[in-house]
């Protein structure tokens, strides 16, 4: 993952942790509504996928037990994974895309439901992508993806000095690009084809000549409903719609987004489809059921979206009807690493990545609230505008005096941990019953993230090698983590 120029470690800030008298005074274990639900706190668990489906894409006992040790800390809300609304091959995450899917996610309902004894609302982030395929062996790509045109044989003689290449057989050119130093692909391939030599294809939502991207104005509302329809059948609170990071809703919200069809260019109309995917959901679920979005503050790209942007989005969800606010940030494949061979470009290992999930390895600002500031004026421009739409901010938010002083300087109304969160399932509860001195403390080095990168299942390092022998516990695959977090006896 990128790293700042000369990174600091920081240290974990230092943790006071209130008895049960000042937390049930608090603000964050204050009541908060969105839409027509109440939530009992602002606590809330973000989405997290933990690669824990089957490759069908059907609820597991492993995920069953995912959501239920969360269930178990009685966060107000809990945010399913990114679930797929397409009824397509995604590998091992939640998919919700035909009706067979319903009875699965039926029972997680119900699984939280039970193990918060109804503490805790749950609601499903639902979530649209495009092809992004594995980078190609040098060989299997000029022989299998890459087409050869005259452009190409032009660029061959005015690199080489050779005309031979103006009629030379296909198979001796491709043969040759085989072989061909990377300076020289750099002169005959457009930056598409280096992009889909080096990184792997990747469809992007301005890829007009395709048919089916063309159409996403088209389709997205009817798929988008049909998937929301789904989650309020099998009992979910509400549904998150994700306009966030390197997906599709996010891409056209995108300032890179150029879609000359009225879907790209200015902010209204790179805003169009996401607010008329909203209208189609809100249409089909009723104005009873939440409707929530979780959207970025910045994207942390050149020429991407920045904070102003994000409020112009920001206010006109808001005045559409959404229930609430959820910002984050970054994310984006256009500054991702180079994957290895074999593997496919993972969008959170770039700056925008970072940004995203940051570390204790960090600049001088620290990781620590870092992206709090983004949703504070996105808060104040929504609020300014005369809408009470709740905000969630999160990011490096783990003790008590800050989720409380951020909720107080009224810069958000609701508090998303999820690395905290993952760390120590329990940790919200044992804050608001005044034992927060047993709260294990996430380290924020990431490693769940680099598990999620391989698509391996998601432990915590802090808990996954620790009482291995414990009766009924579940192991990841190679049988030397844990799946689960340990259990705490401390409930009330």
């Amino acid at each position: 993952m990128w790293r700042p120029a000369n990174p600091i470690r920081h240290p974990l800030p230092e943790a006071r942790w209130p008895n049960a008298d000042e937390a049930s005074r608090s603000r964050l274990f204050s009541p908060v509504r969105t839409g027509q639900v109440t939530l009992e706190s602002r606590t809330w668990v973000p989405a997290m996928v933990p690669w824990r489906a089957t490759e069908d894409g059907l609820v597991t006992e492993d995920v069953l037990d995912w959501y239920a040790r969360f269930a178990e800390g009685r966060p107000g809300a809990l945010v399913v994974e990114a679930t797929g609304i397409r009824d397509i091959p995604s590998g091992p995450l939640l998919r919700i895309g035909h009706d067979r899917f319903i009875p699965g996610l039926r029972r997680l309902v119900e699984t939280v439901r039970q193990k918060s004894q109804g503490h805790t609302k749950v609601f499903i982030q639902i979530i649209d992508f495009l092809r992004v395929n594995r980078r190609p062996e040098k060989e299997k790509y000029f022989d299998r993806f890459f087409d050869l045109t005259c452009q190409h044989r032009n660029r061959l003689i005015e690199s080489t000095g050779d005309s031979k290449w103006r009629d030379a057989g296909e198979t001796e050119a491709r043969d040759f690009l085989k072989t061909a130093e990377d300076d020289l692909l750099d002169q005959v391939l457009d930056e598409r084809e280096i992009e889909s030599l080096r990184f792997g294809y990747r469809e992007r939502v301005t890829d007009m000549h395709l048919s089916h991207i063309r159409d996403l104005p088209c389709v997205l509302p009817d798929i988008f409903a049909d998937a929301s329809v789904r989650a309020r059948l099998a009992g979910f609170d509400g549904v998150e719609l994700h306009y966030a990071h390197a997906y599709t809703m996010a891409s056209f919200l995108s300032a890179k987004n150029d879609r000359p069809d009225g879907y790209g260019g200015s902010r209204e109309n790179r805003a169009r489809l996401p607010l008329e995917v909203y209208r189609a959901v809100r249409e089909r679920v009723g104005s009873d059921w939440v409707v929530g979005v979780r959207f970025l503050g910045d994207e942390v790209i050149e020429h991407g979206n920045r904070i102003e942007d994000a409020i112009f989005f920001g206010v006109e969800f808001a005045r559409a009807g959404f229930d609430y606010l959820s910002v984050s940030k970054g994310g984006k494949f256009e500054d991702a690493k180079q994957p290895k061979v074999g593997q496919a470009v993972y969008p959170y290992t770039g700056q925008s990545g970072y940004e995203c999930m940051p570390t204790v390895l960090s600049d001088k600002r620290g990781p620590f609230g870092r992206n709090v500031p983004l949703a504070a004026m996105i808060k104040r421009a929504v609020n300014r505008a005369g809408y009470s739409t709740p905000v969630v901010t999160s990011g490096g938010i783990a003790t008590f005096d800050q989720c409380e002083a951020i909720l107080q300087n009224n810069e958000a109304d609701i508090i998303g941990a999820a690395r905290q969160s993952l760390a120590d399932p329990d940790w919200f509860l044992k804050m608001k019953t005044g034992r927060g001195s047993e709260i294990r403390r996430c380290s924020f080095t990431n490693y769940c993230e680099g598990l999620d990168q391989m698509h391996r299942q998601v432990t915590c390092k802090l808990w996954d090698r620790v009482d291995l022998d414990e009766p009924a516990i579940t192991f990841a695959d190679g049988g030397k983590r844990r799946l689960i977090a340990p259990g705490w006896d401390g409930k009330k």
